[in-house]
């Protein structure tokens, strides 16, 4: 399976990740929470539609379109 690459673009080996969590641990890097910056009234609204889209997506497809989705997703699963 594909991984994903990481938001930062910072391409770092184990030796680098070690290091850094040594620094944390001692005190010697601050670690940083990231602040999430959204909308609290358009994130529920956002969770409201998903919710309902799947749902009605799924009503709406036949029983042959349903297997042929899970065999593509199946196929990217498990591609080498």
């Amino acid at each position: 399976m594909q991984r994903r690459a990481s938001k930062t673009g910072k391409k770092r080996d184990f030796t680098q990740i070690a290091k850094e969590v040594i620094n944390i641990a001692t005190g010697d890097t601050v670690l940083v929470e990231e602040v999430d910056t959204r909308n609290p009234h358009a994130v529920e609204l956002s969770k409201l539609g998903a919710s309902k889209g799947g749902k009605a997506r799924a009503r709406k497809l036949t029983a042959k379109k349903r297997r042929e989705i899970a065999r593509k997703a199946a196929k990217a699963r498990w591609k080498d």
